[in-house]
């Protein structure tokens, strides 16, 4: 079993008082509750979680959240039953949770098919629907390897032996997000007589006060935990106010019909899963009024290698130091585009990591960042940006050369780099509603 080295001593909304004991990819570990698979597995220092689909290139955990798009894992339950295709940065762990790496083998670490990354030059978009046509006869000689090197996952084969139900609902207000936003919209309308329905797709409400620094943000003169607890108290206290975690809102249809799965028994050690419960429900509420506070995603930035494990989004770095008490490197470079970054790389810095470098394509940066970074001693490369990485398992060094003038790139030696893109709305509910 491996140690927890990246754990920070204190911090975190995890509970350190107990231990929770899990696998991944035959491999032990130790996390506590509150924790994901993915912050587990950052937490004893493991960057990398999946591979990729066509070229099996190491994948590492992106996101914190429902954004990761690689860290895509399968959850072995009792009797052998597999769950494909779930994200290490949603599940839960509980004791006795195994998991296994995806679209590998042997081995996650010793993957064969990696192969496939030095034949990329042979392999481009679509090549098995021209190399192999001809002779007439070959295509059927070819055609089971295509097909079983294709998809994500293995689809289980037995019977689900787990139950599921469905819940019909009428509400006057629906609320999609458990943020600030979204509390204070139940709030409010609670407070005004409605029949509200909360829902939030994580297991505690909050949403990104949960992944900042709690001693930069007051809310009604309030920490964020507090005035959290306290809405959360009083939504408690209205006979008409449903709260529902562990609910995720999968689709906004015609008359304000929408579709919500609840994972009920998910979190919970196949032992201990109670037998009247459903694993799963899905609830068909018909609301007068949606609320969508659905809140905002970070962006990546396109460079050549952006994909290796150690790469993350800057505030999801952030969310696994304040939320988990994680420190995902502590050799960290930061690539910016706006002050998003500035605040993650301060933030990095106070968690007890040397900030190597911070990488701001704007020349023009305000004072203070630029204060606040040499007091730390942080070196700035502003009008620059990342051009490459290095690294096999994990990144070892980026590139960075200015965007205009004559200056050549440098090298600069980092376990992680945290890049901030900036943000864009979560549209996905307000598109399929025909917003």
């Amino acid at each position: 079993m491996t140690g927890q080295t990246n754990r920070l001593p204190t911090g975190g909304l995890i509970d350190r008082g107990r231990t929770i004991r899990f696998s991944f990819d035959g491999r032990s570990y130790a996390g506590h509750p509150g924790d994901t698979l993915a912050s587990a597995l950052l937490a004893n220092g493991e960057p990398m979680v999946a591979r990729s689909f066509k070229y099996h290139r190491p994948r590492g955990i992106l996101g914190a959240g429902s954004e990761d798009p690689a860290a895509l894992v399968e959850i072995v339950g009792e009797g052998g039953v597999r769950d494909p295709n779930t994200r290490a940065t949603e599940q839960e762990i509980y004791d006795g949770l195994v998991a296994r790496a995806q679209n590998c083998w042997p081995s996650l670490r010793h993957d064969l098919n990696a192969v496939n990354d030095l034949l990329a030059p042979f392999l481009p978009a679509g090549f098995y629907y021209k190399t192999f046509k001809g002779p007439p006869a070959s295509w059927m000689f070819f055609e089971p390897f295509i097909r079983r090197a294709a998809g994500l996952g293995h689809a289980p084969e037995g019977a689900d032996p787990d139950g599921y139900e469905s819940v019909n609902r009428h509400c006057d207000v629906l609320v999609i997000g458990g943020g600030a936003a979204g509390l204070s919209a139940a709030l409010a309308a609670g407070r005004a007589g409605a029949r509200v329905i909360l829902a939030e797709e994580t297991a505690a409400l909050g949403g990104r006060l949960l992944g900042i620094d709690p001693a930069a943000v007051a809310i009604d003169g309030k920490a964020p935990a507090e005035w959290i607890a306290g809405v959360r108290a009083a939504l408690g206290e209205m006979a008409e106010v449903s709260v529902l975690t562990r609910t995720a809102a999968i689709g906004y249809y015609g008359q304000n019909f929408v579709a919500l799965c609840e994972a009920v028994t998910d979190h919970l050690p196949p032992a201990k899963r109670p037998l009247r419960l459903p694993r799963q429900r899905l609830w068909r509420v018909r609301a007068k009024e949606v609320v969508l506070a659905t809140g905002a995603l970070e962006r990546p930035i396109a460079f050549h290698g952006n994909d290796r494990p150690g790469i993350m989004l800057a505030g999801a770095v952030a969310t696994y130091i304040h939320r988990y008490g994680v420190l995902p490197g502590r050799r960290v470079a930061v690539l910016a585009n706006n002050d998003s970054g500035w605040h993650a790389a301060f933030d990095i810095a106070a968690a007890g990591a040397a900030v190597v470098a911070i990488v701001d394509v704007r020349s023009e940066i305000a004072p203070p960042f630029l204060a606040e970074a040499a007091r730390r001693g942080i070196p700035i490369h502003a009008s620059a940006t990342v051009t490459g990485t290095e690294g096999r398992r994990r990144i070892r060094s980026i590139s960075v050369a200015p965007l205009a003038g004559s200056g050549g790139a440098v090298r600069i030696g980092c376990d992680l780099l945290a890049v901030a893109g900036g943000y864009a709305p979560s549209v996905a509910l307000f598109s399929q509603s025909r917003g």
